[in-house]
């Protein structure tokens, strides 16, 4: 019975592996992969959502401006057992008003009351003007921090791209070099069954028929963790991703990236903004020390089931409004006159954090130039590399024909072949990945621009 069971398990589980259709792997051009990243990638969500929260902060911050309208309606059931006295404010004790009954009671009553109070801040000597600018500021710097984060994303994109190009030419290479040498080692072997070589020049055949063999399954997986990391860099959850970058590697663009300003990087934006936020709080201690002018307005209404004789009206009087006033007048508030030092000490630190954030823009702009000159450095030594490399190319081809030749004729021996070979193999992986060299370094050159515009109207000019 047992055996039974696991028999059916055992057709059950391959019927069902059966039934599952590989997933095909999704093929990415280098403008879709870009395009795809900037619209998955969780980290340019974040970033979307940043800037999503600054301009409704931005919002708050204007509405600062508009004037307030306050209303509350209440209704209580009490006693009215009032006394001479004075309370100092607090927020636990109900005031009370009316006068003082001759004898205290414990019976209750109702009362009822309404009102709504108009208020606006005509002007308030820039206070709000400041916290609007930084708000703005806020809002630039969260803007170029999304720029700036997907520029990161979009390079690391692009090198992950150019990665699995480099690998599927690496395996290209591989491959080639692995079928020359299994013909080698095939001529070899008849010609040691022939008798006309010794039998060490096919174990010297057989070992870099093997090496080559090698090489190439390094490369494959190479080439498999290169796909496996532009899947994750895409956003891509599940399933394989190829490239197809036919186009980058028939020409190599004559023309470099062209050139910006270091400031109009999203680096140093980023910190340009954070010193206008710096400035603006700065702004903002500066001016609260300033008295606030309030033009004020209220209308509100009373009700209670007391008498002024003292008759209390036990039932439903005073759920009503008996008694119904307005007024309007100006208010000016004046700040804590012994907040003095502490006031200097926030002003203090608000000017030392826009130095702070002056000195790390100041160390942008030394990066961003840094970044700038390498890179032009990394297209010019890539451009002499790709244009030597078919020179290479074709000496290696011609001396491992000679060398083959030479070594069929009785002429030299299997060592000469198999060095001939190397030298052709190392040959042709450099010069299929010199053009790939050439496109990472002018990637390199835009991110350090600041903008891969440039590099995508390179690749479709």
């Amino acid at each position: 019975m047992r055996r039974t069971l696991a028999v059916f398990i055992v057709i059950c589980s391959a019927a069902r592996a059966s039934g599952q259709v590989p997933q095909a792997p999704q093929t990415f051009t280098l403008e879709q992969a870009l395009q795809y990243a900037g619209d998955h990638y969780p980290a340019i969500r974040a970033a979307l959502e940043e800037v999503n929260v600054t301009s409704a902060d931005a919002r708050v911050a204007r509405s600062a401006y508009l004037p307030r309208l306050d209303a509350v309606w209440q209704s209580n059931r009490a006693t009215a057992n009032n006394i001479f006295g004075q309370v100092l404010p607090q927020s636990v004790i109900p005031a009370m008003s009316g006068p003082v009954l001759p004898s205290a009671s414990a019976d209750s009553l109702w009362g009822s009351a309404t009102g709504a109070l108009f208020s606006w801040e005509p002007f308030d000597f820039g206070v709000r003007d400041a916290a609007v600018a930084g708000a703005d500021a806020a809002v630039t710097r969260a803007r170029a921090g999304e720029a700036l984060t997907r520029l990161g994303v979009q390079a690391e994109v692009g090198s992950a791209f150019l990665s699995v190009v480099a690998a599927q030419r690496a395996v290209v290479a591989a491959q080639a070099d692995f079928d020359r040498r299994d013909v080698l080692a095939r001529t070899v072997h008849a010609l040691v069954d022939n008798q006309l070589r010794p039998g060490a020049d096919a174990s010297r055949a057989d070992a870099e028929r093997a090496a080559a063999r090698t090489r190439l399954i390094r490369a494959q997986e190479t080439l498999t963790l290169a796909q496996t990391t532009t899947a994750r860099v895409l956003g891509v959850a599940t399933g394989p991703v190829t490239v197809e970058a036919a186009n980058l590697l028939a020409q190599i663009p004559a023309v470099d990236v062209s050139a910006d300003a270091a400031t109009a990087h999203p680096l140093a934006q980023v910190h340009q903004a954070s010193i206008d936020v710096a400035r603006a709080q700065a702004d903002v201690l500066a001016r609260t020390d300033r008295p606030r002018l309030y033009l004020q307005s209220s209308v509100f209404a009373r009700g209670s089931g007391a008498s002024p004789n003292g008759v209390l009206d036990g039932g439903f009087g005073g759920l009503g409004l008996d008694r119904a006033n307005w007024a309007a007048g100006v208010q000016i508030q004046f700040p804590n006159l012994f907040d003095f030092s502490s006031l200097r000490a926030r002003q203090a630190a608000a000017a030392a954090s826009e130095r702070a954030e002056t000195a790390r823009y100041d160390e942008a702009i030394l990066t961003i130039g840094s970044q700038q000159q390498a890179a032009q450095a990394m297209v010019q030594a890539a451009r002499a590399v790709a244009a030597n490399t078919p020179v290479q190319l074709a000496a290696a081809q011609q001396s491992e024909a000679q060398a083959r030749a030479r070594y069929q004729a009785g002429l030299t021996n299997i060592v000469d072949v198999a060095d001939a070979q190397s030298l052709l193999a190392q040959s042709e992986v450099q010069d299929q990945l010199a053009r790939v060299d050439v496109w990472r370094a002018l990637l390199a050159e835009a991110v350090a621009r600041g903008t891969l515009a440039p590099f995508l109207t390179l690749v479709h000019p």
